[in-house]
């Protein structure tokens, strides 16, 4: 399995048994949805949910600038749960946020919130929109450049696509006004 307990999170890449690296992405929110279902599936066990929440809370922690804005890569030390390393991966630089991790979370802690009602999550999820909302160099249509810090660069329909998704779902969780706006950002995307 690529959870690892002592941790906390899922293994994004590289085996299983590599005692160096362990590399974990923001895209691992877009899976913890399967891994909710299969807890409440017929014959589902409970340690798929833990898995799931256990992610999505020390991703929430580390993964994240104090703007919302997320990391691409983080490589955790197996031996003292520490941050050794940020990379790249996708995006322009370790310190702009890769719009489609951005979108990826945004989904992630909406459906999180949706599967466990946890506060947190949805608090975490209107953080994440709104840094990517109110980013000064999301575009006017609300397609965003691939990278938040490469504006004039190539456009991500992908990243446009799935932050309509989890918009339209977390408008129906906050306030009248909040979730009006959310709604009608994602339809301009849309």
């Amino acid at each position: 399995i690529r959870f690892e307990p002592k941790l906390g999170v899922i293994r994004s890449w590289g085996k299983v048994d590599d005692r160096k690296n362990f590399l974990v992405i923001p895209d691992n929110m877009m899976n913890l949805e399967l891994l909710e279902w299969a807890a409440k599936s017929k014959n589902g066990e409970k340690r798929f949910a833990d898995v799931a929440r256990s992610h999505a809370d020390v991703t929430m922690k580390n993964h994240f600038r104090a703007d919302g804005g997320t990391y691409h890569v983080l490589n955790y030390s197996q031996k003292d749960g520490r941050i050794q390393e940020i990379r790249r991966g996708q995006g322009a630089s370790c310190f702009t946020a890769w719009s489609r991790g951005q979108s990826w979370a945004i989904y992630g802690y909406t459906m999180m919130y949706r599967e466990t009602k946890n506060k947190a999550y949805l608090d975490f999820a209107r953080k994440v929109s709104d840094y990517a909302i109110n980013h000064p160099n999301m575009p006017e249509d609300g397609i965003p450049y691939w990278d938040y810090g490469a504006p004039g660069e190539e456009r991500d329909t992908s990243a446009g696509s799935i932050m309509a998704s989890a918009l339209l779902e977390l408008a129906n969780y906050v306030s009248v006004e909040k979730g009006a706006m959310y709604r009608a950002f994602a339809i301009k995307q849309l």
